[in-house]
């Protein structure tokens, strides 16, 4: 097979620069990489402001629950049934022009609903059928993404990387919400949200196409179910990447007390909306500051045996959080919980891109975001689902105690993860 230069726009002079790998800052060092999390701060805030106008939009027309609901079916749907296709995508073509061409399908797709809007449409149909397109553009630009990652820094520098692009997310998730709120409260409607989504895709894309990605050689491969379905051949021959990614499924899908949070606002806490809305920010609070640690104090060995701990330490905080009474003691426990998930998270994602070839990452990445996608629309089914049998508190401390009780079975299942040394591929 004849190899394939992912070219674009390519140089290698921005690898050049060398900094201690414990400096805070050091993957912004790279001009590739101050300019993708540019992008990805753009695109994440874009979505989560049009998430806001969507659900209000949504309620206000129907103003039945169960619709809120099919807002999120309709984007994660696409991605079940696009990842092995969006993966292969990210491994035979020029990634950063797959995200460009993805963000260029954001701003279109908030176009529509603008249009919409202007048009007063009293159905919710038209704005579902735009929803699965987002959807699909979604499914596209999670695999390319993660994939193009690890070409913008040098493994040296790389799990500051991953560190820097959580903290990233975080703040785009934190602030996306907020501003689309005061956007829409402001304009009394989602026009000036969609209008601003626009406009911030619209500056993702621009950040886009100004990176210059470090070259990579992949082969050329035919199309096939081979081909295709190589990621989860390669995940399933790679015990250190199944035992991390599948560790985190059950977890979070187990331990995930997100769906559950109005519940114990109002009936176990006693508090009112702007008490949920301290619950639902304290887990991103708890995990960009971890994250900054991280970025501060990269992890150096035994990097197995504190993902195990990390993750155990979610499940313990996910069980302080269902018996406390005390809306102070619940933060702190979701603070510590958000935290050790991020420990999680920067092992996770470092591990999964540096043992995963380059040719393959696409493929593997789509896998892993459709673990991570189940593990996060599952778990919130499965805490809804537990709290209707047993009850919240119940629902949430047990699924704290299967946490817990997967950590063992993974601790001894997958040794491979729990030897696991160093951060690098010669770890």
């Amino acid at each position: 097979m004849a190899p394939i230069l992912d070219h674009g726009t390519i140089e290698t002079k921005m690898l050049e620069t060398e900094k201690p790998a414990s400096a805070t800052g050091a993957a912004f060092s790279y001009p590739g990489f101050t300019l993708f999390e540019s992008a990805r701060f753009f695109i994440v805030a874009s979505l989560e402001m049009q998430s806001v106008a969507v659900g209000w939009q949504v309620y206000e027309i129907t103003r039945k629950a169960l619709d809120l609901g099919l807002v999120g079916l309709a984007q994660f749907l696409p991605g079940i049934v696009l990842f092995l296709l969006a993966g292969h995508a990210a491994d035979r073509f020029n990634r950063r022009k797959v995200l460009i061409v993805c963000y260029l399908g954001f701003a279109l797709c908030s176009a529509a609903l603008l249009v919409l809007t202007w048009g007063n449409m009293g159905s919710v149909r038209p704005i579902y059928a735009i929803l699965i397109l987002l959807g699909v553009v979604r499914s596209f630009n999670g695999p390319s993404a993660r994939a193009l990652l690890p070409q913008l820094v040098s493994e040296e520098h790389f799990p500051n990387a991953v560190a820097w692009n959580a903290i990233v997310f975080q703040a785009a998730t934190i602030l996306g919400p907020a501003l689309g709120g005061v956007l829409y409260a402001s304009s009394h409607g989602p026009t000036s949200v969609y209008a601003a989504s626009i406009v911030t895709s619209l500056a993702a894309m621009l950040s886009m196409l100004r990176i210059q990605a470090k070259p990579q050689v992949r082969p050329l491969e035919e199309i096939s179910l081979r081909t295709v379905f190589a990621g989860f051949r390669y995940i399933w021959e790679q015990k250190v990447i199944l035992g991390s990614i599948s560790l985190d499924l059950f977890a979070v899908l187990l331990g995930g007390a997100v769906a559950l949070l109005p519940v114990f606002a109002r009936e176990i806490l006693r508090t009112g909306p702007w008490g949920l809305g301290l619950l639902r920010t304290a887990p991103a609070i708890g995990a960009g500051a971890m994250a900054m640690l991280l970025a501060h104090r990269p992890l150096r060995r035994k990097i197995g045996v504190t993902m195990l701990w990390a993750v155990a330490g979610f499940g313990v905080f996910t069980i302080v959080f269902g018996i406390s009474h005390s809306l102070v003691l619940s933060l702190i426990a979701l603070t510590l919980a958000g935290a050790s998930d991020m420990i999680s998270v920067v092992i996770r994602g470092t591990l999964v891109q540096i043992a995963t070839p380059d040719g393959m990452r696409g493929r593997v990445n789509a896998v892993d975001m459709v673990f991570v996608g189940a593990s996060n629309e599952l778990g919130e089914f499965e805490s809804g689902l537990t709290a209707h049998w047993f009850g919240a508190v119940p629902a949430v401390i047990l699924g704290g105690v299967g946490t817990l009780i997967v950590i063992g079975i993974w601790a001894w299942r997958f040794p491979e993860l729990r030897r696991a040394d160093q951060l690098t591929s010669q770890g």
